[in-house]
């Protein structure tokens, strides 16, 4: 009996065992009838597989071209060998499905990668070439019909490139330090590779780092003045210790292996213990009755404007103030006895009639844009002195007793007023928070704009009609007319942009270009049609400044303008001076045909006067603006010409839209305060007003986030979608991102700064047009049979779909 039960036990074992086997046999041929045998490139029949005449992904074999470590910035290349089951040589052709994919493990950023098959006598050789940016470590991944290759995912690693100076930078960086004599200061050093890797092995270098000083107004440089160690430090940075052992005024300049690094140069006023503790006094009192006396020069020989031959008169030179640098005979001139008062907002010189009768003869701003020049001692008193330059007014020179207290003075105000750090990143951080704290009494709640999409600024200009400064702070709650769409940021960021397209828009006559190309600056229109009222600029200001107030709440508030402006006009909102160099961004045609003539060439003959000469439609000369007074009978010389070009630029660049920058700036400063804007320079305030012009396709993979989607449409599809993407143009790419985050433009900090993130979503449809919810910065991206008909789809719905809210 348990014989019988023992042989029925044995039985049923080999009879499971055997139903298994066949069920696992049935299961492998029919994937590999249905799939693999497709995917592999192989003939699909079950007399192939029994001979293993397929191909088998974890019997290829993976060569690398380079030995590690190596660095970012090279061409690299692996080899994928491909084999049978069987052992044998499996020809690489078209339809073998090879996937290859390389992303940073840190960052999520994908890196494009180019299949090709070597001709060799076996042809089972694909290689893949790739370039990476970015250090860090890499994984690569390599499957065929789904499964992995060889010991795939591999790992490896990319260090970062050598020091580059360009691309080196000092943290927290200032154009004038203030320090005390024989007290140590460190500079913290961001050693960059060329792509802006952090380069750590640059701290086995420490020798190459050098700081070279000349003193301010002293010809040779300022040898055994200074002492500085270097050393190691957190973040991959470099320390540098240096103690000043010299009083007065030193220029700086930062080397690394002998070329300046991209801030390294910069002034340094070392005070003595007495001098810092009067400094640190007159900051502490915030300038209330601090005052300097000393001397005013008068202005130094004006450009020779007679025609006749003036030998103190400064030759041709590109520098902006060239022409008002004195010469030794001004400098012997009896200077004017003055006072210098000094506030965190501005310095002002006085003189006093009667000693009792003040009167104002110079105001200058504490802000970035006043320079310091640091002059020899003046012949006269043998005062130190100084060179006063704020872009706005001519420069002036003065001397003091106490200058370097006083220019201390001036730099600890301006350190201040721009939150400690004259960085970019540093300024609009500071800008953002003071702006915040202004209107911090002022509600936030929601105030509802009704508009009509067809009569935009007619309606919006009805809707913001009564507003006060106040209604401007709140949160703008834009509902279209005829349109259901609930604004949770969507539309208020679409009619920011819409708005800013109207009132920027050349074809609406309120600015204008230089040049016909769609590629020129905007710049407020001279020449306007009667019916466009100023109140128009007025609301311009108010639109800006309502998108800086939004973007200084952070998260999803972040609003840009939808405009690229002219530098002149950008001069202006922060009351910089005209110079001829801005013809040449503003006006290039101008810039190339006559400014750039007169620059090179002799002028003497060339018939040239200190006027205008307007003509009007019909070509005639309608009247001569004179420059100066009495400028159409005085000739240009080569002696003046850069005088002259100046006046030029005053002219055609600022003079001729006056009012229309006024009213402007009364609408923008009604939310922005001058002296907020002040901290920024013309390239800055584009930045910050405008974000960044060019959208990176690297910058997008680096910070996009993929939600959901089938292992079809994260291998396949985002595949075929990136591919896409790097065949758009600049334009393209500025519709995609309209249509997804209601904006075309990014913010200062490119991808990264968006908020929310650009989100791709896998769609649960296919083979439909994408959609988007531009309230969550969301593309909802189908399912495709192919790159083609992605790439047909994508594009229908950028260029037709990137306004209105109907699909959403």
């Amino acid at each position: 009996m348990l014989y019988v039960i023992g042989s029925v036990t044995g039985l049923m074992c080999v009879l499971l065992v055997t139903i298994k086997f066949l069920f696992e046999l049935s299961s492998r041929v029919l994937t590999f009838w249905h799939h693999e045998g497709r995917e592999r490139g192989t003939e699909r029949t079950i007399y192939n597989y029994v001979r293993g005449k397929y191909l088998e992904p974890r019997s290829c074999q993976v060569s690398w071209d380079w030995n590690e470590p190596c660095e970012v910035g090279q061409s690299m290349g692996f080899r994928v060998h491909l084999f049978h089951r069987n052992g044998h040589p499996f020809p690489a052709s078209g339809t073998v499905a090879l996937r290859v994919r390389i992303t940073h493990t840190e960052l999520s950023l994908e890196v494009p990668v180019t299949l090709e098959v070597v001709q060799d006598p076996m042809r089972n050789v694909v290689k893949a070439a790739f370039t990476v940016r970015r250090s860090g470590r890499y994984q690569i991944s390599i499957s065929v019909g789904g499964l992995s290759v060889g010991n795939s995912p591999y790992y490896k690693a990319f260090h970062p490139g050598m020091v580059v100076p360009a691309k080196t930078y000092i943290v927290c960086h200032f154009s004038t330090l203030v320090l005390t004599c024989g007290e140590q200061h460190t500079l913290q050093i961001a050693p960059r590779d060329q792509y802006g890797n952090a380069a750590s092995d640059s701290v086995k270098e420490l020798d190459s780092y050098t700081l070279s000083l000349s003193e301010l107004g002293v010809v040779g440089m300022a040898d055994g003045c200074c002492q500085t160690t270097v050393c190691h430090g957190k973040q991959n940075r470099v320390l540098m210790h240096l103690t000043l052992l010299q009083m007065g005024c030193f220029q700086a300049i930062l080397r690394y292996q002998g070329r300046p690094i991209s801030n390294g140069h910069f002034n340094i006023i070392v005070l003595s213990d007495a001098e810092k503790a009067a400094v640190d006094n007159n900051v502490a009192r915030s300038g209330v009755g601090v005052f300097f006396e000393g001397y005013l020069y008068p202005p130094s020989s004006p450009p020779n404007v007679s025609g006749q031959p003036n030998p103190s008169s400064p030759t041709q030179k590109e520098d902006s103030t060239s022409m008002f640098t004195g010469t030794a005979l001004d400098r012997m001139k009896k200077p004017k006895k003055v006072y210098f008062y000094i506030s965190p907002k501005q310095l002002s010189i006085k003189e006093f009639y009667l000693r009792i009768i003040p009167w104002r003869l110079f105001t200058f701003r504490v802000c970035p844009g006043t320079k310091f020049l640091y002059l020899p001692p003046d012949p006269l008193h043998g005062l130190l002195s100084l060179q006063v330059d704020d872009g706005l007014q001519p420069p002036i020179e003065i001397s003091c007793k106490d200058r370097n207290i006083m220019a201390a003075t001036f730099t600890r105000f301006l350190h201040l007023n721009i939150g400690g750090s004259e960085t970019f990143q540093d300024k609009v951080s500071f800008f953002q928070k003071e702006l915040k704290l202004i209107h911090c009494k002022k509600n936030r709640n929601k105030i509802t704009l009704r508009v009509n999409r067809h009569s935009l600024l007619e309606t919006s200009l009805r809707a913001t009609r009564n507003f006060s400064a106040s209604d401007w702070s709140k949160s703008f709650e834009v509902i279209f007319q005829d349109e259901e769409a609930l604004d949770w940021g969507g539309p208020r960021r679409e009619w920011f942009d819409l708005i800013c397209k109207v009132l920027f828009d050349t074809n609406n006559k309120l600015f204008t270009r230089f040049s016909d190309t769609s590629q020129g600056l905007v710049h407020p229109n001279p020449c306007r049609p009667p019916g466009l009222r100023m109140k128009l600029y007025e609301f311009a200001g108010r639109v800006v400044g309502k998108c800086l107030f939004e973007s200084s709440q952070g998260g999803g508030y972040e609003q840009l303008v939808r405009a690229r402006f002219t530098r002149s006009f950008l001069a202006q909102i922060i009351g910089l001076r005209m110079h001829y160099k801005y013809f040449e961004t503003d006006d290039p045609d101008f810039f190339q045909s006559k400014v750039l003539y007169i620059l090179t060439h002799d002028v003497s003959e060339a018939d040239l006067v200190f006027a205008e000469e307007k003509y009007g439609r019909g070509g005639h000369l309608e009247k001569m603006v004179e420059l100066i007074s009495g400028g159409a009978n005085i000739p240009v010389t080569n002696d003046n010409k850069i005088y002259y070009l100046n006046l030029l630029a005053q002219h055609r660049l600022c003079n001729q839209v006056r009012e229309e920058v006024e009213h402007f700036l009364k609408g923008l400063n009604e939310l922005v305060p001058d002296n907020l804007l002040g901290i920024f320079d013309e390239n800055e305030l584009e930045l910050l007003m405008c974000g960044t012009g060019h959208i990176a396709v690297q910058d997008f993979q680096a910070h996009v986030v993929v939600i959901g989607g089938s292992w079809h449409f994260r291998e396949k599809v985002m595949n075929w979608f990136w591919a896409v993407v790097y065949s758009f143009t600049q334009e393209e790419l500025a519709r995609l991102l309209q249509f997804t985050t209601g904006s075309s433009q990014l913010p200062p900090g490119g991808f990264a700064s968006l908020c929310p993130s650009f989100q791709i979503i896998g769609a649960p449809a296919h083979g439909t047009l994408p959609t988007a919810h531009t309230c969550f910065n969301q593309l909802c991206l189908p399912t495709y049979d192919s790159y083609d008909e992605m790439h047909r789809m994508l594009k229908l719905a950028i260029s037709e779909g990137c306004e209105g809210f109907g699909m959403v």
